[in-house]
């Protein structure tokens, strides 16, 4: 996956210019995933009862893997053809996954999910009316998990950003002993390009919505270009 970085074309300033072409650099030396690094956060929240979960935009099946070793049963949604038919092809023969192509909005609110998922995906539909899809797709006591990304949109986005523009070299080089002498040699899987596209709300927008259609809800802006947002389906 391609890595954000502090975008240098935003001002005029030669010097802020020169550090974010020479952070360009260093963060193609030491590549690493950033959706990848959240698995870790969703797995840590999920429910206790989480016999069935949803992932929204499952792409390449990574995380469908791990909800389905944590013990749920996995249905895996993708809006993109071809990422769906590689997903579904990792899975093949494992009953206790099923990968369709399709819309999040499609899927019947019925209440029949203990758990929804959404890396890097909520961003590619209408914040609002997903949110409160998603409400309606978990049983009660369903939890709702978000990696997602979001636009900078008050001097606190920004700072955290340039932080994140700072540490991310550090993570890269944690993840790789070894730097990548020749971008173009960087390995790239065998499947389909990610579908891409870039976020329309701001932080703050998302946070404010979120709480105001899911009551409750928690958000936080994170380093590393994302933000998190955990959901409960009331019991009652």
């Amino acid at each position: 996956m391609p890595t954000t970085t502090f975008d240098p074309r935003t001002t005029t300033n030669p010097q802020v210019r020169a550090v974010g072409r020479w952070l360009g650099r260093l963060n193609d030396r030491y590549p690493w995933n950033h959706n990848d690094h959240f698995h870790g956060w969703i797995l840590r929240r999920l429910p206790r009862r989480r016999r069935r979960a949803l992932d929204v935009g499952c792409g390449t099946g990574t995380l469908v893997a791990r909800l389905r070793r944590a013990g749920a049963t996995v249905v895996g949604l993708d809006a993109d053809a071809a990422m769906a038919e590689v997903s579904a092809a990792r899975f093949a023969g494992d009953p206790g996954v099923s990968v369709r192509h399709g819309r999040f909005e499609d899927v019947p609110a019925d209440g029949s999910f203990d758990v929804v998922t959404m890396v890097a995906s909520l961003h590619h539909m209408d914040l609002e009316p997903a949110l409160r899809h998603a409400a309606g797709v978990l049983a009660p006591g369903g939890r709702l998990l978000v990696v997602g990304l979001a636009r900078i949109g008050a001097p606190r986005d920004l700072a955290v950003d340039l932080v994140s523009s700072f540490a991310n070299p550090v993570v890269g080089m944690v993840k790789h002993a070894q730097p990548v002498t020749d971008v173009s040699g960087i390995p790239h899987d065998d499947g389909p390009p990610v579908p891409v596209r870039s976020a329309q709300e701001t932080y703050g927008e998302v946070r404010d919505t979120a709480r105001r259609v899911l009551p409750g809800a928690r958000f936080r802006q994170r380093l590393f270009f994302r933000y998190t947002l955990e959901w409960t389906s009331p019991t009652s």
